[in-house]
């Protein structure tokens, strides 16, 4: 008899691909040569949303926003990337491995994707932020942003606001494909996050008009760090008020009775 030569093959688990992928720290962060600079609307309009965006059910440190941030979004095309306006990823650090800022958001290696996702509408820009034109484009051409955000991606909540015209265009994700979202109330209400995101008329850094801004259940706009400290400061002249009417109430009833505090000589 002979010895079979049967070998067995060595069993062995695909590597993740945290380790087989580029990470944040080796694909580009931004693009020097790339046109269209944020003006000012798109810095404060996307603060102003970073700043309300408290979902109840997740601690501070447990959701991400981004805006004007890289998000790469396909790991057979790792230079690929988006760069949305403004965009939440819920159940994620806020920080990158927990101790850094990130340079960019890349899905492969996050395992989450973005929530919600807003365009602001720039000149030039709205074709592609509403999806029109959409399935034309050049073989190993990047998709456009609707394409990336419905069917890549496949983002709960995609909003395109035009500043210039104060149109609100609400989508959500419904049999993996957009539809219209109809506006009831201050805005649209979106359930897992337990907000709504509405336009909202007021005074934001000196300047006031209509903004985007993030509401309650009880349809209470969400306030802002600055609010919350004018509010703190209200509440505690509030409080102090208070104690000074008791004093001066017990130094009255003291006086009726005959006595007299050392201030009162």
């Amino acid at each position: 008899m002979y010895q079979s030569d049967v070998y067995s093959k060595p069993s062995y688990e695909p590597l993740p691909p945290q380790q087989t992928l580029p990470t944040m720290y080796d694909l580009p962060s931004e693009d020097p040569e790339e046109p269209g600079l944020p003006d000012e609307f798109h810095l404060l309009q996307p603060e102003l949303l970073r700043s309300t965006f408290r979902p109840p059910s997740y601690p501070e440190d447990n959701v991400f926003t981004g805006s004007d941030l890289n998000l790469y979004y396909d790991s057979k095309h790792t230079q690929w990337y988006k760069r949305p306006d403004w965009f939440a990823v819920l159940g994620v650090s806020r920080f990158y491995e927990q101790t850094e800022l990130r340079l960019s958001y890349v899905t492969w290696y996050e395992g989450t994707y973005p929530f919600v996702v807003i365009e602001l509408i720039s000149p030039g820009t709205e074709n592609e932020d509403l999806g029109r034109n959409r399935n034309l484009r050049e073989v190993n051409q990047p998709p456009n942003k609707w394409t990336v955000y419905e069917q890549i991606l496949r983002i709960p909540y995609y909003f395109v606001y035009n500043r210039y015209t104060d149109e609100f265009h609400c989508f959500g994700l419904v049999m993996n494909r957009y539809q219209p979202l109809s506006i009831n109330g201050l805005g649209v209400w979106l359930e897992e996050a337990e907000l709504g995101l509405g336009l909202w008329e007021g005074e934001y850094q000196g300047l006031t008009r209509q903004w985007l801004r993030w509401y309650d259940k009880d349809n209470n706009w969400l306030p802002t760090p600055e609010d919350r400290e004018k509010q703190r400061a209200e509440q505690e002249k509030q409080r102090a008020d208070s104690a000074e009417l008791e004093v001066a109430k017990l130094r009255q009833l003291l006086l009726e009775q005959g006595i007299s505090l050392p201030n009162d000589q």
